[in-house]
């Protein structure tokens, strides 16, 4: 029997470049040890240059007599459409989402006007781009600092594993914290801060005779010290992770069927992970992973395992979905 080959995507020009290298290597030594498959490790660099057994080279040529493509990008370029209209145009099957249910997940204010159609809780906020603050960041930061509540959260309005994220607590800090975020992003979004528990739902595609299999919820106990689920919260491993998490049975399968909502709102493919804040007063939807990560340290495997699930058999079922 032929084997089928894979090939896997890793690296990238994102900020999320490390992480991604660690869900590729995660998913080739799987696809190794499945035996089934013909793994193929396609790097590209921080440049954007893409790379096949070591040397540069073209999309096309990389991708030559490969079967399907695994996407473990993360970030700019993987997650936001691109690289998903690179293989549109090639007409190689891959995994994850499509071109334009990407590019608008990706956009957190985008995702959100989206869902609003939807009913679902979200925190209040406003995007604010480098032009709106051109005749002074404190000028505007005095209007949001009468607009919200302190403390409120300031997020590069693209990007994921929770790089750039920040919280602040008084105008001082507000005035900084737009100040460095829009020098390293076009545009932030600021967000009331929902205090709370902090919960992720990984959703599947036709997994186990479901149209839209939710795993169980997963609660994130940050450690002593950080307020919120940062990006150093996520992969130090000093985050207590409950899988499946501590929840009541209706904040639980309202969690699974939000993610379910969330994941056919935003037309996503094969499988996402969404993240929520549970509250006294409801639960808030924070924001959709289209690809989430695979890392060992990362929640969907985590959840994957809760239920006597695996990483080889999600990635056997994924690329099942993507071949079709």
């Amino acid at each position: 029997m032929n084997r089928l080959t894979v090939a896997v995507l890793r690296g990238g020009p994102s900020r999320e470049y490390d992480v991604s290298l660690k869900s590729g290597a995660a998913i080739l030594r799987a696809l190794t040890d499945h035996g089934s498959y013909t793994p193929r490790d396609i790097f590209i660099d921080r440049a954007g240059q893409w790379h096949r057994s070591g040397a540069p080279t073209t999309p096309a040529q990389a991708l030559s007599q490969a079967d399907v493509v695994f996407n473990a990008l993360h970030g700019e370029y993987g997650e936001d459409g691109s690289v998903q209209h690179t293989l549109d145009t090639l007409g190689v099957p891959y995994t994850g989402s499509g071109t334009f249910a990407s590019s608008i997940a990706f956009n957190k204010d985008s995702a959100k006007q989206a869902l609003k159609k939807l009913d679902i809780r979200m925190p209040r906020g406003i995007v604010v781009r480098r032009a709106d603050v051109e005749d002074g960041v404190e000028d505007y930061a005095l209007d949001l600092f009468r607009s919200f509540h302190m403390p409120v959260i300031i997020k590069p309005l693209v990007g994921g594993s929770s790089i750039g994220v920040m919280l602040v607590t008084h105008f001082d800090a507000l005035v900084e914290g737009l100040r460095s975020s829009l020098q390293s992003s076009s545009a932030v979004l600021v967000e009331e801060y929902i205090r709370g528990r902090e919960a992720t739902v990984g959703v599947i595609d036709g997994f186990r005779g479901e149209r839209r299999y939710a795993l169980p919820p997963v609660e994130i106990i940050p450690p002593e010290g950080s307020v919120f689920f940062d990006h150093h919260a996520k992969y130090s491993g000093e985050s207590i992770e409950q899988c499946p998490g501590k929840f009541g049975g209706q904040d639980k399968y309202e969690l699974m069927d939000l993610a379910r909502r969330v994941h056919e709102g935003l037309d996503l493919s094969h499988y996402s992970r969404s993240d929520f804040i549970v509250t006294k007063r409801g639960i808030y939807f924070i924001e959709a992973n289209t690809l989430p990560g695979l890392t060992e340290e990362s929640l969907l495997p985590k959840a994957l395992a809760a239920v006597g699930s695996s990483l080889p058999e999600f990635l056997e079922h994924v690329i099942t979905l993507a071949q079709k």
